[in-house]
């Protein structure tokens, strides 16, 4: 089958090399234009741009190239851009998405997923319309979400099911696909700061999910402090029951690696403070020399 992939970012690779191997003829790949990495780097090709060209096949940044190509079907795989009418009327294109639709249509469906303590998620090749994510679906596959699961993983590990699952979808013709459910329908929004923010007063396996997901961050004394790694218990689990304390400690507070949660506590294992490298929450609380009672959040 002669193939255009549309896709941008290190996720999208393994597809597109599976459909190389698998004996796919990919005749162009439309990927994001280069953009700096770092202060001192020059522009870099996207991780699909870079693979493209490993793989000798034409790249474009311009989705109305495919109008000049012979394809037989396009392939999108975490493209992030919208395809336009046009486009679409020319050439039929198939979507690998990372959820179970119709939950979890849109931009960030592996991190809602983990965010909303999702006990199962998975992978669905479907049709492409104008509509977000509303196409029928060809095929999917399911995976079980455990507690503590980080994006990385789930992505590692969604990518790999979506690539097999792609392959065989395209190993037949495709036939008609089946129309999502009506009910069940949510959106998966790009994630923003304040959805990263640990608020003290949420329960610890909710901020845990938070952590999994990456990017969570808190402060302390007036500086920003990255969560990198944490894990939720129960207090009797934390410092909590060897402190001999009056009153409950209050959300925020920090007890050594462990802080108060509105319920539960939250076990601090790998942080990032404000200009400094990783490391370890308890190297981070030698350092810092925190007076006793400092809560984080204030």
């Amino acid at each position: 089958m002669r193939i255009v992939y549309l896709g941008s970012p290190q996720m999208a690779v393994p597809p597109l090399r599976a459909l190389v191997e698998a004996g796919h003829e990919v005749v162009l790949a439309v990927t994001n234009p280069p953009s700096r990495r770092g202060r001192r780097s020059g522009p870099q090709p996207t991780a699909v741009g870079a693979a493209a060209a490993e793989l000798g096949i034409p790249v474009s940044h311009d989705p109305d190239d495919i109008l000049a190509t012979d394809a037989d079907l396009g392939v999108v795989v975490a493209f992030g851009r919208i395809i336009k009418p046009h486009v679409l009327a020319h050439l039929s294109m198939v979507n690998l998405h990372f959820s179970l639709l119709p939950r979890w249509r849109g931009a960030a469906p592996v991190e809602r997923a983990i965010l909303a303590g999702d006990d199962r998620t998975g992978v669905c090749v479907m049709d492409v319309e104008e509509g977000l994510d509303t196409g029928g679906v060809y095929a999917s596959a399911e995976v079980d979400l455990s507690p503590g699961t980080s994006a990385h993983q789930l992505r590692e590990q969604l990518v790999e099911l979506g690539t097999t699952l792609l392959v065989q979808a395209l190993s037949a013709p495709l036939g008609s696909p089946e129309p999502q459910a009506a009910e069940g329908v949510t959106y998966a929004e790009k994630l923003t700061a304040e959805d990263l923010h640990l608020d003290w007063e949420r329960d610890a396996a909710a901020l845990a999910r938070v952590v999994a997901v990456g990017g969570a961050w808190t402060t302390v004394d007036g500086k920003r402090l990255k969560v990198l790694q944490a894990r939720a218990a129960n207090a009797e689990e934390g410092t909590y029951e060897s402190v001999d304390a009056v009153e409950p400690p209050l959300p925020g507070e920090l007890v050594d690696e462990v802080v108060s949660c509105g319920q539960g506590v939250l076990e601090l294992q790998r942080v990032q403070p404000e200009g400094k490298a990783p490391m370890g929450a308890a190297a981070w609380l030698n350092g810092a020399r925190l007076a006793p009672g400092t809560r984080l959040g204030t």
